[in-house]
């Protein structure tokens, strides 16, 4: 049956309860147990011993997203395909959270040069010994205004997120807090930035150039 479906059928399926919800839902179990090992190859080798649990535990999160959101589905493609890319999206949310679960937050907070921004000059392959010395001054300067004009949790924000490319859920999770609460935090911190570097003379698109 599993592959005699159209979409008014897997809907239909999956809305029945009982077994024939029960023979859906394994259906497409099986179809994403098939599909997200080539969907995940550009990020994780097959090989790798956490693979085959992700892919489950992927597998199992999509299965509850799929019935959470049944009513969201509008056809426009093969029901399958909408189930895909849930599916693949909840992978590498579990990829990325499984990254940064060993990763100190607290850690990025420390002052050296490896945990702040670091200096871009990649648009500028040859600088002279003047701009590269204007460049260094500037960042140092945008440092010190990080260091001195946001509160330790915008810090926080800043550099988990801006800087480091720690994941939505995963930040806000370590400062405990939710998604919106940390938009908006994010929000004030870079304000407060944008506000500061003003005051002093610097120019915000040069600042934003000579970081990466």
């Amino acid at each position: 049956m599993m592959n005699k479906r159209d979409n008014e059928q897997w809907l239909a399926d999956l809305n029945a309860g009982g077994e024939a919800q029960a023979a859906a839902l394994n259906d497409l179990r099986t179809l994403i147990l098939i599909g997200l090992p080539y969907a995940l190859s550009p990020w994780m080798n097959s090989s790798d011993p956490r693979f085959v649990p992700l892919v489950e535990e992927a597998a199992q999160e999509t299965l509850l997203r799929v019935l959470d959101h049944l009513n969201e589905f509008q056809g426009r493609s093969q029901f399958t395909t909408w189930v895909h890319t849930i599916a693949v999206r909840a992978a590498l949310t579990e990829l990325r959270r499984k990254y940064w679960e060993n990763v100190s937050l607290e850690g990025l907070l420390e002052e050296d040069e490896e945990n702040l921004p670091p200096l871009k000059l990649a648009a500028d392959p040859s600088p002279s010994p003047e701009r590269l010395a204007e460049k260094a001054e500037l960042a140092q300067r945008v440092r010190r205004i990080i260091a001195e004009e946001l509160s330790e949790k915008q810090r926080r924000a800043l550099i988990a997120l801006a800087v480091q490319g720690m994941p939505m859920e995963e930040a806000a999770r370590r400062l405990g807090t939710n998604r919106n609460a940390l938009y908006k935090l994010l929000h004030d911190a870079r304000l407060r930035l944008k506000q500061r570097l003003v005051a002093e003379g610097v120019s915000i698109s040069e600042a934003l150039e000579t970081f990466g």
